[in-house]
């Protein structure tokens, strides 16, 4: 495993102290496991904006309504 030097305000080295009252074995798995829920929680939020945006264009798009159209004859329901 990697190890890395970083600062951390004095408020958030008394929240890593408390590792046991979350479960945590140590310091560190606690900040991997936050650093991988922030990592998920950035994903889902492109996500969202991806899909946000995609279905704004095919709102806009009266020619690409129509290809969705034309592409599902046939499918059953």
């Amino acid at each position: 495993m990697l190890q890395a030097k970083f600062s951390i305000k004095e408020t958030q080295a008394r929240f890593l102290s408390n590792y046991k009252a979350y479960g945590f074995k140590d310091k560190s798995s606690m900040l991997r496991t936050a650093i991988e829920h922030f990592k998920k929680e950035m994903e889902l939020e492109r996500l969202k904006q991806s899909a946000d945006l995609y279905s704004e264009i095919y709102s806009e798009d009266d020619d690409l309504k129509e290809l969705t159209e034309t592409a599902l004859t046939g499918w059953p329901e």
